[in-house]
């Protein structure tokens, strides 16, 4: 059975979809009458193609890294959450808006990044320890078979096969 959800969760993301765009709006409209709408408008379109070149850069860069752990049978742990968090910084700079390109800024930059990953992993241990964050399997494990009494007999059958070298 699955955990019930999270009631703060819930409240969390309703202020994120909520406030984040009002605060975004807010600020260009703000820097649009500072600046100008023409300016405001290419800070919007050079921060996204300066964002997708980045997010590219930094997502190869960690995919070499990604492909060399694995090669070396090692576990990229830390490579794949630096590909999430580079990801996520992307998807943000893409998005229209000043905060949004701050942060999405700051995961692109490796010792930001590193600052965001060691956050990122200390609350999900935490979380883990906790009993709050509770991984899943796909496909989704079947439920554990009961073991057999200890009077009841299994029968069996097997047949023994062979390879010849």
């Amino acid at each position: 059975m699955p955990p019930a959800p999270n009631r703060s969760l819930f409240g969390r993301l309703l202020l994120l979809f909520t406030l984040v765009p009002i605060l975004e709006l807010a600020l260009l409209v703000w820097l649009g009458q500072q600046i100008g709408f023409w300016p405001t408008v290419g800070i919007i379109a050079a921060t996204a193609l300066l964002g997708s070149f980045l997010a590219h850069r930094e997502g190869l860069s960690v995919l070499a890294r990604f492909r060399a752990r694995v090669a070396s049978g090692a576990m990229p742990g830390s490579e794949i959450t630096d590909g999430l968090i580079i990801l996520i910084a992307g998807a943000l700079l893409l998005t229209p808006g000043v905060l949004t390109d701050v942060v999405g800024f700051l995961g692109l930059f490796p010792p930001t990044r590193a600052v965001i990953k060691r956050i990122v992993m200390k609350r999900f241990q935490r979380g883990i320890l906790g009993g709050t964050v509770h991984v899943a399997t796909w496909p989704p494990a079947a439920a554990p078979a009961q073991p057999p009494a200890q009077d009841e007999v299994i029968d069996v059958e097997y047949e023994e096969i062979r390879r010849d070298a």
